[in-house]
């Protein structure tokens, strides 16, 4: 049996979409693999594999030790994405973000969750043979399209007429998740309800958090700030929402965005060149607010383009299914396995 450590501190922070992915990859190895794969978390015995799931310091420098045997990273993000994201004084980014990139060179192969970065690792000086896509995937047994009664029952619990159309979006409140636009679009939409569920992961280091503090304190009337929302309760936000709205700038592979799809909501996205890689023709998209606000103010007149793509987002839903992301992490884990003890790597 293979042994596979996992070195995460991902799911510590609540509501950043990388302890969602750790936690459904976790779970699919525990229910679907557990046969092929011996697999534990934080431990510093000896391994076959050890998987890297967060960039922390210790976790670095534990990466010199034989005893890893093959160290597999995970790059859920690259400093240019946490532009944005978080304010840091220029000396300290610097050197975050070399570290970052010091850290993914350790890894003797890293996995991507969006095929776009292969060539931007490459940029970084990292050769695209040691990368491999892999796409992140939700469970239908966590996030699944809810009866009426369940529908109505969660509409009532919140205060929220059964025929009132609902927005729904969810991240992290930062300049990078295109929060102004979510904001801007309620107040274009008066008759539509609008609910963000996320807050501040990064606390006062969030970039712009002064501004997005006040915008949660006092928000359009009917936009609502749930706050961060346990990840086993978004399933009923998904559901009670007419479309899924997320106006990010900037992402790799949303955990969010799968999650609605597997929920048969409609999506709506900002028109992101990466998306046109892993998930074109199944959502909604615009260019900027015009565009995007446009679009909205068509599905709400229109039946039928809610119809349409909720068959869509069911359709995508199939493709980054728990099922067929079990096999491809098997064949990963067992090639890197079989490369690891020709190199001499694992004993």
């Amino acid at each position: 049996m293979i042994r596979i450590n996992m070195f995460s501190q991902a799911d510590s922070v609540k509501g950043q979409g990388v302890g969602s992915a750790y936690n459904e990859l976790m779970s699919l190895l525990r229910r679907k693999m557990v046969d092929e794969y011996y697999v534990t978390v934080n431990k510093y015995g000896t391994s076959d594999l050890t998987h890297y799931h967060t960039i922390n310091p210790t976790y670095y420098l534990n990466s010199f030790s034989p005893a890893r045997g093959r160290k597999i990273g995970y790059v859920h993000f690259l400093p240019d994405t946490l532009e944005g994201s978080i304010k840091l004084p220029g000396s300290a980014k610097k050197i975050f973000y070399n570290y970052v990139i010091d850290f993914y060179k350790r890894m003797d192969k890293i996995v991507v969750v969006n095929p776009i970065f292969i060539d931007k690792l490459a940029q970084y000086g990292i050769d695209p043979e040691r990368v491999q896509y892999i796409p992140n995937f939700v469970s239908k047994t966590e996030f699944y399209p809810q009866n009426q009664v369940t529908k109505n029952a969660f509409r009532n619990k919140l205060g929220i007429p059964l025929d009132k159309f609902v927005v729904f979006g969810d991240g992290q409140v930062q300049e990078r998740k295109g929060v102004d636009d979510f904001a801007k679009m309620a107040l274009a939409n008066p008759d539509v309800q609008f609910i963000w569920a996320g807050g501040f992961s990064f606390g006062k280091i969030t970039d712009g958090y002064d501004h997005y503090k006040k915008l949660v304190d006092n928000p359009p009337k009917n936009l609502k700030f749930t706050g961060i929302v346990d990840r086993k309760d978004l399933v009923n936000y998904l559901n009670i929402a007419n479309l899924f709205v997320l106006p990010s700038y900037d992402e790799l592979f949303p955990m969010s965005v799968l999650e609605a799809f597997s929920c048969g909501t409609p999506v709506l996205l900002r028109n992101l060149d990466l998306y046109k890689a892993i998930i074109d023709g199944y959502y909604l998209k615009g260019d900027n607010f015009e565009e995007m606000n446009k679009q909205l103010q068509n599905a709400v007149k229109n039946p039928q383009i809610l119809k349409q793509y909720k068959e869509l987002s069911l359709k995508a839903s199939d493709q980054y299914s728990e099922d067929n992301l079990a096999r491809i992490w098997s064949d990963f884990y067992a090639q890197q396995y079989d490369i690891g003890r020709e190199l001499g790597q694992i004993h």
